[in-house]
C-alpha cells in the first residue's frame, strides 16, 4: 500500500541525452471552459529518433489470481522486472482508455543524481498501466503514485498530461536516487530511496496549459488544508475543491539534499528539481510560448525569457486564460508550429536553404572552431513517431465521447484521423508490429506518411501547398463528420451498446484505411509532378498534355533571390555570364 502522505500540484521538464539525441515531446492541455464545445483535450507528440508510429491497442481483460505483468523499458525494450497484475484491466486505444481517460508525457530529466538505477516502473509503464486501471484522471494519478512507491521509479524527471471528460491535470515526478543498503535477513541489497517525489496540479476550468520537456510547476499551495490529502484519506481525492496533490516529502527531501532552504511557501518544484538554463528555455519553454502566443495577446512580455535571453525575468505561468475558445482543429495546427510569424521563423534563415525548409537535421547543437551553436527546437519536428489530440466529451456516453485524433510521423505532414476510444480493433495499416523502424512495409501508415514527408523536405515551399490541400480536405471532412457520426452512434447505443461500438469501430477503421490509400496516391502524384526538380503542369490534380497526348513542357521554378545573392557572394563572381 501507499505509505507516504500525499498532496497535489504541477510541472514539466526536459531531458537532453548526451551527444546527438534529444528525447522530447510537446503537450497541450485544454479545459472544458476553454474549448469550443465543452470538451477537455490533451495533446502529445512522441518525438524520438527510434519511435515507430503505430496505434497501441489492448483489450479489456479479466486476470486469474496470481497473474503477473512484465515491465519493459520504454526506450530500450529491456525487461525491468515483474509486478502483480490486477483482477481486471480496461481497454485502451493509443494513450486513451474506454472511460475517456488520456495521458501524454514529456521528459525533463532534472537532476541526474536522482535517477534510481534500481527502480522498476519507467514512465511508459506508468502511462499504460494507469490507463488500464483508471476510470478518471485523479484515479490515474493515484495509480502512478502507488506504483512508484511500491516498485520504485526507473526514469528521469517526467511531466504527465492527464485528462478525463471533466478535467485535466499536470503531474511532474522525479526519483530520489540510489542509496543501497544490505539487508541481513534477506541477504540482498535494496535501495533506501525507493519511490519518487511528485506534484500534480489541476488546470482551472477556462484555462489552458502546456509542457515541452522542462518542469513547469513552480510554487503551489503547500499544506493547503482545503486540498491536502493524507496517507489515510485517499478518498478525499474525489473532492470537487481539490486543486493540487503532492508527495508529502516533496519539500523535505529537497531540504535533505540541500537543494532548497527557506519557507515552504517559496518552494518551487521546477527550480529545485530541474533548474532552468538556456537550453531549457530556448528548446522547451519557447515551444510552450509558441502555443500560448497563438491564443493570448499578452505573451510578448515573456519572449526574452522563453528565448533564453534573460533567465532572470518572470517565468511564464503554468496556465493561462486564452483570448478565444480552442477546437481540435486549432490544436492540430498548433502541432505544426515552427515559429512562423516570429523573428525566429525557421523557414527564413540561411539554414532553411533555397526552399524554405523549417527543419534542421540533428545534432541539435554543433561546434564550429571554439564555439558551440544550436538549431532551434520547435514543435513540428521530423523525428515524431506519432502524435495525437485526445478529445473527451462529458455529455456523451464514454463509448462515444472519447476521440483519439491520431497521426503518424511529422505533425506538419500527417493527417489526424478520428479513432473512437471504444473501437475494438485497429486498422491493418496502423497495427502494432506491421513494420518497424528497421523494417519497411509499403502499406504501413508510418512508412506511407514518411515517404511523402521526405519528398516535402526536398522541395518544401513547392510541395507543401499540394500536401496541405489534401491534408486540410481530409481533416476538415473528419471534423465535419463528427456530429453525424455521434448522432448515428447514439441512435444505435439506445438500442444496443455493442451496435454503437461496432459502428464506431468500422467508421474509424474505414477512415484510417482510406486516408492511407489517399496518402499513397498523393506520394505518387508528387513524384510525377516534381520529378528531377522540375514542375509539371497540372490542373486540379490532372497533368496536362498537348493535343497529341504528349506532356506539356514542365516549368523550372528556379531559386529565390536571397539564395541567388548568397551564391554570387560565395563564388567570387565565377558564375557571372560574360
Amino acid at each position: 500500500m501507499f505509505s507516504n502522505k500525499i498532496y497535489f500540484s504541477l510541472s514539466l521538464l526536459l531531458f537532453l541525452a548526451t551527444g546527438n539525441q534529444l528525447f522530447a515531446c510537446t503537450n497541450y492541455l485544454v479545459t472544458k471552459g476553454a474549448s469550443t464545445d465543452g470538451s477537455t483535450m490533451i495533446t502529445y507528440a512522441a518525438d524520438s529518433h527510434i519511435r515507430y508510429g503505430e496505434l497501441y491497442f489492448s483489450q479489456r481483460a479479466d486476470w486469474p489470481a496470481g497473474s503477473t505483468l512484465t515491465i519493459y523499458d520504454r526506450g530500450t525494450a529491456e525487461p525491468l522486472g515483474v509486478i502483480p497484475q490486477v483482477a481486471h484491466t480496461y481497454q485502451t486505444i493509443g494513450f486513451m482508455n474506454e472511460f475517456q481517460v488520456a495521458i501524454g508525457e514529456s521528459t525533463f530529466g532534472g537532476r541526474s543524481e536522482l535517477q534510481d538505477t534500481t527502480g522498476l516502473m519507467d514512465y511508459g509503464a506508468l502511462m499504460f498501466i494507469a490507463l488500464q486501471r483508471s476510470k478518471s484522471a485523479r484515479e490515474a494519478i493515484r495509480v502512478i503514485a502507488e506504483l512508484v512507491e511500491e516498485h520504485g521509479y526507473a526514469s528521469s524527471g517526467e511531466s504527465f498530461s492527464i485528462g478525463d471528460a471533466n478535467e485535466v491535470w499536470i503531474m511532474e515526478i522525479i526519483g530520489k536516487g540510489t542509496e543501497m543498503k544490505y539487508d541481513r535477513k534477506t541477504k540482498t541489497d535494496h535501495n533506501m530511496r525507493k519511490g519518487a517525489v511528485w506534484v500534480a496540479v489541476r488546470i482551472p476550468d477556462g484555462y489552458i496549459s502546456a509542457h515541452a520537456n522542462h518542469a513547469r510547476i513552480t510554487t503551489f499551495p503547500y499544506a493547503d488544508g482545503k486540498t491536502s490529502i493524507t496517507e489515510k484519506a485517499w478518498d478525499k481525492i474525489s473532492s470537487p475543491d481539490l486543486r493540487v496533490i503532492y508527495a508529502s516529502d516533496v519539500v523535505d527531501f529537497a531540504r535533505e539534499k540541500a537543494y532548497f532552504e527557506g519557507d515552504d511557501k517559496d518552494f518551487s518544484f521546477s527550480d529545485v528539481y530541474a533548474p532552468l538554463d538556456f537550453g531549457a528555455a530556448r528548446f522547451c519553454e519557447l515551444r510552450v510560448w509558441s502555443m500560448f502566443n497563438e491564443v493570448n495577446s499578452d505573451m510578448q512580455k515573456y519572449w526574452d525569457y522563453a528565448t533564453g535571453e534573460d533567465l532572470q525575468l518572470e517565468r511564464m505561468p503554468l496556465f493561462i486564460k486564452p483570448d478565444r475558445k480552442i477546437s481540435p482543429a486549432d490544436l492540430m495546427q498548433f502541432k505544426r508550429n515552427y515559429l512562423q510569424g516570429t523573428a525566429l521563423d525557421m523557414s527564413k534563415d540561411a539554414g532553411a536553404g533555397p526552399f524554405g525548409l523549417p527543419y534542421r537535421w540533428r545534432p541539435l547543437t554543433w561546434d564550429y572552431k571554439d564555439s558551440t551553436y544550436f538549431h532551434e527546437r520547435v514543435t513540428a519536428t521530423q523525428q515524431t513517431g506519432f502524435s495525437f489530440i485526445a478529445q473527451m466529451r462529458s455529455w456523451l456516453p464514454d463509448a462515444i465521447g472519447g476521440i483519439n485524433w491520431f497521426g503518424v510521423d511529422d505533425a506538419g505532414t500527417t493527417v489526424y484521423i478520428p479513432f473512437y476510444a471504444s473501437m475494438e480493433r485497429v486498422p491493418h495499416a496502423f497495427q502494432e508490429g506491421h513494420g518497424d523502424m528497421l523494417s519497411y512495409a509499403d502499406d504501413a501508415a508510418f512508412w506511407v506518411f514518411n515517404r511523402v514527408a521526405h519528398f516535402a523536405y526536398l522541395f518544401y515551399n513547392r510541395v507543401m501547398p499540394d500536401i496541405k490541400a489534401v491534408q486540410s480536405a481530409l481533416e476538415n471532412k473528419f471534423i465535419n463528420y463528427v456530429d453525424a457520426t455521434d448522432a448515428a452512434a447514439l441512435k444505435l447505443y439506445e438500442k444496443d451498446q455493442q451496435l454503437a461500438v461496432d459502428y464506431l469501430t468500422d467508421y474509424s477503421c474505414n477512415m484510417a484505411e482510406m486516408t492511407v490509400k489517399r496518402w499513397k496516391l498523393l506520394g505518387e502524384f508528387l513524384l510525377v509532378k516534381y520529378l528531377d526538380g522540375n514542375m509539371k503542369q497540372e490542373k486540379e490534380g490532372e497533368f496536362l498534355r498537348n493535343p497529341w497526348g504528349y506532356p506539356q513542357p514542365p516549368k523550372f521554378p528556379g531559386y529565390p533571390d536571397a539564395y541567388k545573392k548568397q551564391v554570387i557572394e560565395d563564388s567570387d563572381g565565377r558564375f557571372l555570364y560574360k
